[in-house]
């Protein structure tokens, strides 16, 4: 809720001071408006490093030029007025409680500069970065733009103009050196850095557009060497727009302190934007353009629609504990041994498959559970369950009897197939996720061979490790690019368990595309011949394929399926 981003000015602004103490790089991103800047001030990966939980945000927000002025429709040439500018500033700081740094072009005028430095340390902004080119500037990274830049002296004067008037030492004015985009050369750029610093101003941004970072590294070596002949520790500052491929652990050991992701908000929105468009005009309806689209209820949720009680309210049922198994179908292997019951009827060790999932979930505060029955389904019983029938089971998959519970499904649900049975601690961690669709997997599918003849749904993950550097694991990445019994085996990296959750949003999807693919499905889709073959796991690469991000959460054994005769040994044998 923006609510909880509330911070007062006079706190906000020393933040950024602070944040270069603290931190070996401070990270930074672009904002447009107050909806990019929440996501600026919110954004958080998760995960992993050799075993120790790791976690990565952004620093602070960038409030930059070039950005503002195209969300306003305008070019990058100072023609949006500082009042314009400010009233984005504003916006964006209203709803977010991290630095913010403005792109402040040339900064005009001397006497203007004056002004813009006094509202924007009023308003709680940490920095100013001003460039130093000739107003009305042209933008730095379009080929063939004339760039002149103001003379060293006069750029000199203007800093310390602004200064003057500054009220706080919390406040930043850091100069912006043009000289390797204007090709006036590296002599040029360190000449200006020595006036701009002896001028004052509290940190130097180099500027660059070559795919390569080897000349800004170069200055990054001369600065060191300046600031030990001045005396002097002032943050130096990057923007790796054009020579992305370079690391932050590679600009942080060449000297960087600050790195700027200048206009990647924008520049993706406006991706999205297109595509979205373009989408519903070929399908001529929206439904295709849903997987590129945040669900509504997300952006209420993010720009706090609703007010702190009803989102409380929200969350709870937004909880996926609404349970369903489907057991609708007759088990042909282990016919002799079942005596005309259902598999979940199947005693392990005195105690029905059925009667062990329902205590594992009870333990974990699942208690809402719906069984659909079918084949011998008055023999289906369990103490706290609800059932719902299916009349056709013959006729279907276990995703066909599992849609007959869609009344469950509404504000999000788990889905255990019922011949599972798991060590109760997996559940847990799986009902704390948050991501709309999420599926367990085992990754020990490496360790061991599958009894012949055995049907087992292999999993794909979509992000592989990058030869060369240490991986670290993020939770964000868990993704599933395929998923089925068709994979070869030596190409998957995980096994799927029967065990899935799915958020309000993730079931609306999971619904959505089993009707489309009931009403309109070609064989191509799937290996299955004819929708009544359709397994839960096509539906689910479907939706892979339709763009909808199915997450895993992976697991290290922990679980049994009861598929024949020796499963059934080893499971009296440990129960």
């Amino acid at each position: 809720m923006t609510l909880l981003n509330n911070i007062l000015p006079e706190h906000r602004r020393g933040l950024l001071k602070k944040a270069l103490k603290e931190e070996a790089l401070v990270r930074i991103i672009e904002a447009h408006n107050g909806l990019s800047g929440i996501v600026a001030n919110d954004a958080k990966v998760q995960g992993l490093d050799e075993g120790s939980p790791i976690a990565r945000e952004f620093d602070g927000i960038w409030e930059s030029s070039l950005t503002d002025s195209a969300s306003k429709g305008h070019p990058d040439i100072e023609v949006v007025s500082f009042d314009s500018r400010l009233q984005s500033i504003q916006e964006i700081l209203a709803v977010t409680n991290k630095p913010m740094i403005v792109d402040g072009d040339t900064g005009g005028e001397p006497n203007n500069f004056e002004y813009s430095v006094t509202k924007l340390e009023k308003a709680g902004v940490s920095a100013v970065i001003i460039e130093d080119k000739v107003f009305p500037k042209r933008n730095s990274l379009e080929a063939g733009t004339s760039q002149e830049q103001e003379t060293p002296e006069d750029f000199a004067k203007k800093i310390r103009r602004g200064k003057a008037v500054q009220a706080s030492d919390d406040f930043m004015i850091i100069a912006r050196i043009e000289s390797l985009i204007a090709e006036a050369g590296m002599d040029d750029a360190k000449h200006r850095a020595r006036v701009y610093l002896e001028a004052g101003v509290d940190g130097i941004m180099i500027h660059s557009k070559q795919k390569s970072p080897e000349e800004v590294f170069e200055f990054a070596v001369f600065y060191r060497e300046l600031q030990k002949e001045l005396n002097i520790s002032k943050p130096l500052i990057c923007v790796p727009t054009t020579y992305n491929s370079v690391h932050e652990d590679e600009l942080r050991s060449a000297g960087f302190n600050i790195v700027i992701y200048a206009n990647h908000l924008l520049r993706a929105a406006y991706q999205s934007m297109l595509e979205t468009a373009k989408t519903i005009l070929i399908n001529q309806r929206s439904f295709e353009a849903d997987p590129i689209c945040a669900p509504v209820r997300e952006i209420f949720k993010t720009v706090g629609f609703l007010d702190v009680k009803e989102k409380d309210k929200l969350e709870e049922s937004l909880r996926a504990d609404s349970v369903i198994i489907p057991a609708a179908g007759e088990d042909e292997i282990l016919k002799s041994v079942l005596n005309g019951k259902p598999k979940a009827m199947l005693e392990i060790s005195g105690k029905t498959i059925l009667d062990r999932q329902v205590a594992s979930l009870n333990s974990n505060g699942l208690s809402d559970i719906t069984v659909v029955s079918g084949y011998a389904g008055d023999k289906l019983k369990a103490n706290s369950i609800q059932k719902v029938h299916n009349p056709n089971y013959l006729d279907g998959t276990t995703l066909h009897s599992l849609i007959m519970a869609r009344s469950k499904m509404e504000n999000g649900f788990i889905m255990l197939y019922s011949d599972i049975l798991l060590e109760e601690h997996i559940l847990s961690p799986l009902i704390r996720c948050q991501e709309d669709i999420i599926l367990v997997v085992d990754n020990a599918i490496q360790y061991h061979r599958h009894d012949e003849g055995k049907v087992v749904d292999f999993v794909t993950s979509r992000n592989k490790s990058s030869a060369g550097r240490r991986k670290i694991r993020f939770v964000y990445e868990n993704l599933i690019s395929k998923i089925g019994d068709k994979i070869d085996p030596t190409e998957a990296t995980h096994e799927f368990i029967g065990l899935a959750k799915f958020s309000k949003t993730g079931a609306e999807n999971f619904i959505h595309t089993f009707e489309d693919c009931s009403q309109n499905y070609e064989s191509d889709l799937s290996k299955s011949k004819t929708f009544s073959q359709f397994s839960f796991t096509n539906l689910i690469q479907e939706m892979i394929n339709r763009g909808f991000p199915v997450h895993f959460f992976e697991i290290h054994q922990g679980w049994l399926e009861i598929h024949n005769e020796n499963d059934i040994a080893l499971a009296n044998d440990l129960f």
